[in-house]
């Protein structure tokens, strides 16, 4: 058995980080799946999604003062948009996620919440889920 569903998000700044986890958790609940795997896919090469820390907001601030010390805006960067770092950070942070499901849960720690990460925006942003499984 499978369920796929999707939503939008609107991130406010250039760089952003936006907890989905309650969003996803709907989409699993929704999907009737009780045992099983969830995707989260983001359809986007300036956007991603990770697992941090939910407790203590200065955890996305401090990654993304790694980030951009990992890859700053650089002139010698040809990409005509002007966004190349953000492409960067996207491929270092990743665009899914596999989940296990169980009780219709997602079984995340107890510190643990599922991030949207923008590097290019403000934008509307697309996350698709797949849950799949009993």
């Amino acid at each position: 058995m499978t369920a796929l569903s999707e939503f939008n998000i609107r991130t406010n700044s250039q760089t952003d980080w936006i907890n989905i986890t309650n969003q996803v958790q709907k989409a699993v609940s929704a999907s009737g799946i009780n045992e099983g795997i969830c995707v989260v896919f983001i359809p986007h090469t300036t956007a991603a999604v990770t697992i941090n820390e939910n407790a203590d907001p200065d955890v996305p601030r401090d990654v993304n003062l790694a980030l951009n010390l990992i890859s700053p805006d650089r002139r010698e960067f040809r990409h005509g948009e002007g966004n190349s770092a953000a492409h960067t950070k996207t491929s270092l942070v990743g665009s899914s996620l596999t989940l296990i499901v169980t009780g219709g849960k997602l079984l995340l720690g107890t510190w643990q919440s599922i991030w949207f990460t923008e590097y290019d925006g403000p934008r509307t942003r697309k996350v698709h889920v797949r849950v799949m499984g009993e």
